[in-house]
């Protein structure tokens, strides 16, 4: 199955539209690390993350493993291990996956840039919890938390989210 993604904030799956936030920097089909873009193309969804201390792990086929403390994912393009999840501290650039806030208490892995990753083409875009005011992400697409189970309950292996460029990069 293909959850799409406009780049007007619009997931579409199964018989419904969910509202999204997205990048700061839009949707584009040449996104760049920092740049803040949603990247464009179709991405398999690899695996669900998720935080076992809010919550019990949602009902989905896709493989799910649970972060800890110790969990970091590098984005600095420059490091051996870009776009990787990374055990912290890391003394590279990286992103904390267990957060003070609720965005990353689920988070599906994306196949953006990962097979292999090349440095600087982007890194840790994933599908998260979105913020309570709808702000934008850094490039990830963000849902509420009833909707991100609910297209976890749907999501199996082999399904893609397939995020559309702007009608100007088509």
């Amino acid at each position: 199955m293909d959850f799409e993604v406009s780049p007007e904030g619009w997931v579409d799956w199964g018989a419904g539209r969910r509202r999204c936030a997205l990048g700061k920097g839009g949707v584009r089909v040449d996104k760049r690390e920092g740049d803040g873009a949603t990247p464009a193309g179709r991405f398999a969804l690899r695996r669900l993350l998720y935080r076992p201390d809010r919550g019990p792990v949602p009902a989905t086929a896709l493989p799910a493993l649970a972060i800890a403390p110790a969990d970091g994912w590098c984005d600095d393009p420059a490091d051996p291990a870009y776009n990787r999840p990374v055990p912290l501290p890391h003394p590279a650039r990286h992103e904390r996956l267990w957060r003070d806030d609720a965005l990353y208490d689920l988070v599906i892995v994306i196949g953006h840039n990962d097979d292999p990753p090349a440095a600087g083409l982007g890194s840790a875009v994933f599908i998260h919890l979105a913020r309570p005011d709808w702000g934008p992400t850094e490039g990830c697409v963000a849902l509420a938390r009833a909707d991100l189970v609910e297209l976890l309950a749907a999501a199996a292996p082999g399904d893609s989210l397939v995020v559309r460029p702007p009608p100007a990069d088509r």
